[in-house]
């Protein structure tokens, strides 16, 4: 028995580990070697090599980009997943509020950054943060909401029972019983939020505001046909991504193994 187990341990590793960076050098080296044996242009894909190339002589500069949009990402991040959250809470506990908010969020999720952003610009003024930053939270609001009300919902009927024969209150139960049950879902909302975040972030940049993000890095690097330079920021956004991904991960890891879950 004792054996086993490292043995499983060592296993899932090499699993979650292992087999995607070798996949990933796999497909770097396909790439590498398409665009140079196909002569392919660098207006059209560059080589990875010369993305890395690049990302390297530009560090600092992508390193600031990745502060600006990360800093933006982080603030919409919050803001969205508390209000999510709580909006959720309320849902379940209000059928009337329930469904008062139901036909509002499902139109927020419909709604184009493309559009949003320039009239949040117009709001806040171009030399503000602040648009970048409601875009970030909309777009982590809507999958916050809906996956910690779904988890809300997935109490069984013989605990609400359970919490009535002691005489508890809506919040006592809520406390005690539905928001533990409701953690995996609010984590699942979070996890896809985190990405959310960036891209929408990422995106509001595009249609002005200040100067400074990756967004505008990208777009600047690109009008200016310098491709190696836009691809390193890109290179950057899928880092910042990943690094919120892997936060939330570690978050959701962290708080169900204090909780038992």
């Amino acid at each position: 028995m004792r054996t086993t187990q490292p043995r499983r341990a060592h296993n899932t590793v090499l699993q979650t580990v292992l087999a995607p960076i070798v996949f990933g050098v796999a497909v770097i080296l396909l790439w590498q070697g398409l665009v140079t044996g196909l002569a392919i242009k660098a207006f059209i894909l560059p080589a990875p090599f010369a993305i890395g190339a690049e990302f390297a002589a530009n560090l600092p500069n992508v390193a600031d980009g990745m502060l600006i949009t990360g800093r933006n990402s982080l603030i919409g991040l919050l803001i969205g997943a508390v209000l999510g959250i709580l909006l959720a809470i309320i849902s379940a506990l209000t059928r009337v509020f329930d469904e008062m908010a139901a036909p509002v969020v499902a139109a927020l999720s419909v709604v184009p950054i493309v559009a949003l952003a320039p009239v949040l610009y117009t709001m806040f003024g171009a030399g503000a943060e602040t648009a970048r930053q409601l875009v970030a939270a909309l777009a982590v609001f809507v999958p916050v909401y809906f996956n910690t009300l779904k988890g809300l919902r997935q109490v069984r009927p013989v605990h609400r029972d359970l919490m009535r024969a002691y005489a508890a209150s809506s919040w006592q139960a809520t406390r005690v019983v539905t928001l533990p049950t409701a953690l995996p879902f609010v984590f699942t909302g979070l996890r896809i939020a985190s990405s959310l975040a960036v891209i929408s972030a990422l995106i509001a940049e595009y249609f002005g505001g200040p100067v400074g993000g990756l967004g505008k890095s990208i777009t600047s690097a690109a009008s200016s046909s310098n491709y190696g330079l836009a691809w390193a920021y890109v290179l950057g956004s899928i880092i910042l991504g990943l690094l919120f991904y892997c936060a939330a991960l570690a978050v959701e890891k962290l708080v169900t193994r204090r909780s038992g879950s």
